[in-house]
């Protein structure tokens, strides 16, 4: 009877492990991919962001499909983080190509990765909006710190205990910070160009 027993657990276990890693291969794949989707997005080469995040989304739907009989590997973390990668690149991609934030039912990610993902886009506006300001195009920054201050006032309000939203104060702290450094950068970049512009203006005027 044990040994029966003890089989039928053995097979279980092999199963597991066998999703295991195939889940961890995928992703690890997601996150690489989702780091390159950024980096094209960094660079306005936005038809091979588009195509690196289609990509991803298809490993993270087999992901999901992989581990929907392990429930406890889809919960280990590593799914999580993964996913959490692909939300940041994806929401980056739709805020810059469609002034918009995707749902996180349109990613098929977790809420609490979409959060942290959210968190991590502040970042990802913040180096926009400085190589904005190295172009002289500080106005078209300031869209885009009004998302950021929009993304921070959002994770703000999920004040639950961590085992829950994951690390999302942690994010928030982080947000607050690069908001009000952010914030300062374009009122002084602003500022300059402005008082540029005044004095082409009077010198226009005098010739």
């Amino acid at each position: 009877m044990l040994s029966e027993i003890g089989s039928r657990l053995f097979d279980n276990f092999e199963d597991k492990d066998e999703a295991r890693e195939k889940s961890l291969r995928l992703s690890r794949n997601i996150i690489r991919l989702s780091g390159r989707a950024i980096k094209s997005i960094h660079r306005e080469q936005y038809n091979e962001a588009e195509q690196l995040i289609e990509e991803v989304s298809k490993l993270n739907n087999d992901i999901r499909s992989l581990l929907k009989v392990h429930p406890d590997i889809f919960h280990a973390g590593f799914v999580e983080n993964a996913q959490t990668e692909y939300a940041e690149a994806a929401i980056t991609y739709h805020i810059l190509t469609e002034n918009r934030i995707p749902e996180p039912i349109e990613l098929n990610v977790e809420d609490s990765a979409f959060l942290l993902g959210l968190g991590d886009v502040v970042g990802e506006l913040r180096r926009i909006i400085l190589d904005l300001i190295r172009k002289d195009k500080p106005y078209d920054g300031e869209k885009y710190l009004e998302i950021m201050d929009d993304i921070f006032s959002t994770i703000i309000l999920f004040d639950f205990p961590d085992a829950l939203s994951r690390g999302l104060r942690h994010k928030g702290d982080v947000a607050r910070s690069l908001v009000e450094r952010t914030r300062g950068d374009l009122t002084i970049a602003v500022g300059n160009t402005r008082l540029n512009e005044s004095m082409t203006r009077l010198e226009n005027k005098l010739e």
